[in-house]
């Protein structure tokens, strides 16, 4: 069994995606290559975001279990190459995620909670 892993912040992330490229990974890719590995990664995930809880189907059965499991390792492969992108364009992303937040809370207070389609979706 795998022991539970203590919470880390984005920076937390941050510095040991760094550590890790730089003592074991030899350095990081260049970012339009990383650029080009997390599009990969993303394709990934929506392959199997798509056979899990779309309509698609896997070409050979697998369990429930061993798909989710699959899937979250993509989540984590794209996170990876996101920080690595982070930390190559010296980009806080825990900075950049609350003024995004704040962008998007003043931006869409309104617009979302008039938006018919997604009142619709509350009452089905």
């Amino acid at each position: 069994m795998m022991k539970e892993q203590p919470s880390l912040s984005l920076e937390e992330l941050q510095e040991k995606v760094d550590h890790w490229i730089q003592t074991i990974g030899n350095g990081y890719f260049s970012e339009l290559t990383n650029m080009s590995v997390l599009m990969e990664e993303v394709g990934e995930l929506a392959r199997y975001m798509s056979r899990i809880y779309g309509e698609q189907s896997f070409k050979q059965s697998i369990s429930d279990q061993e798909a989710k499991e699959k899937c979250s390792d993509e989540m984590a492969d794209v996170l990876w190459v996101l920080l690595c992108l982070a930390n190559q364009t010296d980009t806080n992303l825990m900075e950049a995620f609350h003024k995004n937040l704040q962008k998007k809370t003043q931006r869409d207070r309104e617009r979302h909670a008039q938006n018919p389609k997604l009142n619709e979706r509350k009452t089905e």
